[in-house]
Parts: C-alpha cells; sequence; structure tokens
C-alpha cells in the first residue's frame, strides 16, 4: 500500500549515481534524450487506481495547456517509480507528502512532523538532487479511524478523543505494523490516551478491513480517507484533532529539468482544485462505477474549469 513506509527507496535512490541508462526499468521508453527541455513530459504513476487518475488529470491538465505528453502509468512500488524519475524514465508523477517523506527519511518521518505545512517543509530538505515538488494540494489520502454510523450514535463518537473513556470495550482492526507504529496504536496511547480492548490484525486500509467492520468483527477500523467504502456505507471518520496521522497531501513530483512555468502553471492549477471530498467522489467513479479513468479525469478537469 502506498502509505506503507518503503524505506528501502532511500536505499534505492543512494545507489542511482552508479547505475546507467541500461539499468532503466522502462527500458522500452527510448525518447527520454539529453536535453534539459524535454520535447515531451513523461508522466508516471504507482499502480494503483487513485494514482493513475491522478496522473491522468495531470496528463490531461498539461495536454490541455499544449504541452506533449507520455503516458508511463502503472509503474509499479515507490522503490521503482522513484528510479525511473531520477534517471529521467519520467519527468512527473502524483505522490504524498507523508509517504515520500517517510520513504526518504533515514528511520521514516521524524515524530512530531504531522501538519501539512510541516510535512512539506521537511520533505523539501530531503528531496533527491534534480527533483523538485509543486504546490500541494488540500487533498489527502491518509489513514483515519473510521467507525459505523451505529456505533458512532452508540458512542457519541466525533473524534478520536471520544474514544478514550470507551476504547477498553472495543476491537480495533488495521495492518499488522500498526501494533509498532507511532502512527498506529503506539501513538493512540501516547498522544490520545486510547487503549483498545483487542487489536485485529488485518490489511493497511483495504478490503479486508473494510468487510471486518461492516460485519461488526471489530468496532473501530483504519481506512484510507478516500476509500469510496467510507462513502458507499456511510461510515464516520473520526476527526485527528492532535495531528496523530502524518498529512498525506497530493502534489506533482517532478524533474526539475521538465519543469516551466507552462507546466507549473497547469498543474498548480490543479492542485488548487483539489480536495479530498472531491478526489474520493471521482475515485468512486472509478472504483464503484467503472468509469474510464481518462473519461472521469476528463470530467475532473471540465467540472472545475481546468479542461
Amino acid at each position: 500500500m502506498k502509505h506503507i513506509r518503503v524505506f528501502a527507496a532511500l536505499a534505492a535512490l543512494v545507489t542511482l549515481a552508479a547505475c546507467g541508462a541500461n539499468n532503466d526499468p522502462l527500458s522500452n521508453d527510448t525518447d527520454s534524450g539529453s536535453s534539459n527541455a524535454p520535447s515531451a513530459v513523461t508522466i508516471g504513476s504507482a499502480n494503483f487506481a487513485e494514482s493513475e487518475l491522478l496522473a491522468e488529470i495531470y496528463a490531461q491538465a498539461l495536454e490541455a495547456k499544449q504541452v506533449q505528453v507520455k503516458r508511463q502509468f502503472n509503474i509499479g512500488a515507490r522503490e521503482l517509480y522513484l528510479k525511473a524519475l531520477q534517471d529521467g524514465s519520467i519527468d512527473l508523477l502524483p505522490e504524498y507528502n507523508g509517504a515520500l517523506l517517510s520513504a526518504l527519511s533515514k528511520g521514516g518521518a521524524p515524530e512530531g512532523v504531522s501538519s501539512p505545512e510541516d510535512v512539506l517543509a521537511a520533505l523539501k530538505k530531503v528531496l533527491p538532487a534534480g527533483t523538485e515538488v509543486l504546490d500541494q494540494s488540500a487533498a489527502e489520502d491518509k489513514d483515519t479511524l473510521t467507525v459505523t454510523q451505529q456505533t458512532a450514535a452508540k458512542y457519541n463518537l466525533k473524534t478520536i478523543d471520544d474514544l478514550k473513556p470507551i476504547a477498553g470495550k472495543l476491537t480495533i482492526g488495521a495492518g499488522p505494523e500498526w501494533q509498532e507504529r507511532y502512527q498506529g496504536l503506539k501513538g493512540l496511547d501516547q498522544l490520545y490516551g486510547v487503549k483498545f480492548k483487542t487489536f485485529k490484525p488485518l490489511d493497511a486500509g483495504g478490503p479486508l478491513t473494510v468487510n471486518a467492520l461492516l460485519k461488526g468483527q471489530i468496532d473501530v477500523g483504519n481506512i484510507f480517507s478516500t476509500d469510496s467504502a467510507i462513502k458507499t456505507n456511510n461510515l464516520v471518520v473520526l476527526a485527528d484533532p492532535r495531528n496523530l496521522y502524518l498529512a498525506e497531501n497530493v502534489l506533482p513530483l517532478i524533474r526539475s529539468e521538465a519543469n516551466n512555468p507552462t507546466v507549473s502553471g497547469a498543474l498548480n492549477a490543479v492542485s488548487a482544485k483539489l480536495t479530498t471530498e472531491n478526489l474520493t467522489t471521482y475515485l468512486a467513479k472509478v472504483q464503484v462505477d467503472k468509469q474510464d479513468t481518462a473519461a472521469v479525469a476528463k470530467a475532473f478537469l471540465t467540472d472545475n474549469g481546468l479542461a
């Protein structure tokens, strides 16, 4: 999952200086060239639906400004697409500020760095040479504690603070790594004083956790904030007033030599319109309604005056 801290990515980046073109993970793309002003911007994505949708939104936003675009979507995990960015196989992709900070920081993101502004400032200090980030959006896909409407009503739950007096009676479900993470059980205890009766290891914000919550096998689930299951099942996301969870704002990560005022202007305009709510809505069109990703991206841009 995209929120799993991929420390191996740091090691991969450290060795890039010794890597040549023959190690290109996208060796079928031979059009990169050596110019500092590429004739086309090659956009990549990770291998999950939201990343591909965001990449397609970026692609169409650039094409609307007469920028030539090549698509290289569904590359895979962070280790692969960061390497592709570094060696010039791709020029641009959507990222998440907190997950990227965690991957590039030795030992993960520093504790106490959680707000969007703090995460962005820390991220800029650890970006690989020759890369930069553009404006971050308000849209986040982050960890949440989520409950059913029935549980929220029964215990009058609105924030994580509200769990403190009753958590000892409840079961929480999340990925196995949550037992040791500060952004998991440790932080809930230290920051909120919340200790659950039982921890049920499932998956990281995935269908096992969602199904367990809906079937009453757990009372609280770790579900990512843009998951269409939240809206589809009228689930309640508990507010995190103490900012336990690292910000995960969507933002473009780009090779500096591929950037120019036209490119940054188009992408910053997209970021200005992206919110968690509308990203969730448009992602559901892909995941639930099974609409074509390109058509959904076009609808987002048109609906927001960017087409």
